[in-house]
């Protein structure tokens, strides 16, 4: 989960990087309010990144996910990248957990075949 997670969440930091530099030539809203709260998403999604897998981390990822829907009040076109980013987050988590299970159960297999000949 943590690679699919990961990958989501910095290609999301660029995505909002980019939408910024639109805000700051196609809206009204000041560059520094748009650079502040670019540069805290940006972070997030970064920061993000290494807690993945702790508790509540995919929790905080979907409030980001909205927080990026909800940038379409100032940037209409944020909607559809919204709504994008946010398919790609529930497939991240979804897969990313079945590909940790099937991991898992891969690895006690392994280590039951492994324990069964020392046994005998």
């Amino acid at each position: 989960m943590r690679t699919l997670c990961s990958s989501t969440l910095i290609g999301e930091a660029l995505l909002i990087m980019f939408a910024g530099l639109v805000a700051m030539k196609l809206t009204d809203v000041g560059t520094g309010t748009i650079w502040t709260v670019s540069a805290v998403a940006m972070l997030l999604c970064v920061l993000l990144c290494g807690v993945i897998t702790r508790p509540g981390a995919v929790y905080v990822g979907w409030a980001l996910q909205l927080a990026v829907f909800a940038s379409g009040l100032v940037l209409p076109t944020m909607y559809a990248f919204g709504v994008v980013f946010g398919g790609l987050w529930w497939c991240s988590v979804h897969y990313g957990r079945k590909i940790d299970a099937i991991k898992a159960q891969r690895a006690a297999a392994a280590d039951a075949a492994a324990a069964a000949p020392a046994a005998a």
